[in-house]
């Protein structure tokens, strides 16, 4: 196990997006959205180094007068509407380790567009991985109001269920007869960096859930989940 870890955060926010022009820099509570993620990942007392990665100049700018570290340009390429995790953070890591010679132990995924965390809870899951060497990732989950094993795709006109676990008719089972399910929530994942290069995964195989009871996480993806957010905010329920 690692005596003193070497902890990454990176926080991916490229320029564009069609549901909120600029999402990454709309504002929430007269801040920057990318704000709340620099914020956590500087009170965090376990996170060594935060970067920014973007394609985008003014989030650059942004991101450095807020105190985070954006050593490098994402490339075009790599910022597209449909582009995955994996590649983006890949290309942060080999840029770092090709320029600097820096090789952290372990990163840490914020995503911008789930600003409403508190410091403690991304210690936890980092603390985790670090006392779980044999595992590849920490995942934060919850409990979902929705069980999958209740819905339905449709084919033919018809519907058949979505999960089949060779369990009869679980759509009209109790609830606590079905198994139990976790929903990954975005508030945090964290990755041993040996998964990302050697396996090549955002998660590998051994994933950890880091299980959060709170119900309130909330994904910017429209206006309103904006103000949603705002609200949540002012009455710290989150």
């Amino acid at each position: 196990m690692v005596e003193t870890p070497e902890i990454l955060a990176i926080i991916p926010a490229r320029g564009g997006s069609k549901s909120i022009p600029m999402k990454n820099l709309a504002s929430l509570a007269g801040q920057p959205l990318i704000a709340f993620s620099v914020q956590v990942a500087q009170q965090s007392k376990l996170i060594s180094r935060t970067i920014v990665s973007t394609d985008s100049e003014e989030i650059r700018e942004v991101s450095r007068g807020l105190g985070a570290e954006v050593p490098f340009l994402r490339p075009s390429e790599l910022a597209q509407d449909d582009t995955k995790d994996f590649p983006v953070f890949l290309h942060a890591l080999e840029w770092l380790k090709t320029y600097e010679g820096y090789l952290p132990d372990f990163v840490v995924h914020l995503r911008p567009t789930t600003p409403l965390r508190r410091a403690e809870k991304i210690d936890e899951a980092i603390q985790l991985l670090v006392d779980n060497p044999s595992a590849d990732s920490v995942r934060a989950v919850t409990f979902p109001l929705q069980n999958p094993f209740k819905m339905w795709t449709e084919e033919a006109h018809f519907m058949k269920p979505l999960v089949d676990l060779n369990i009869p008719e679980p759509y009209n089972q109790p609830r606590q007869n079905l198994p139990r399910v976790l929903w990954q929530t975005g508030y945090v994942d964290v990755i041993a960096r040996s998964t990302l290069e050697l396996k090549h995964s955002m998660t590998g195989d051994y994933i950890l859930p880091f299980i959060m009871e709170e119900q309130n996480i909330i994904d910017i993806d429209q206006p309103l989940s904006l103000k949603i957010a705002e609200f949540l905010l002012k009455e710290e329920v989150y």
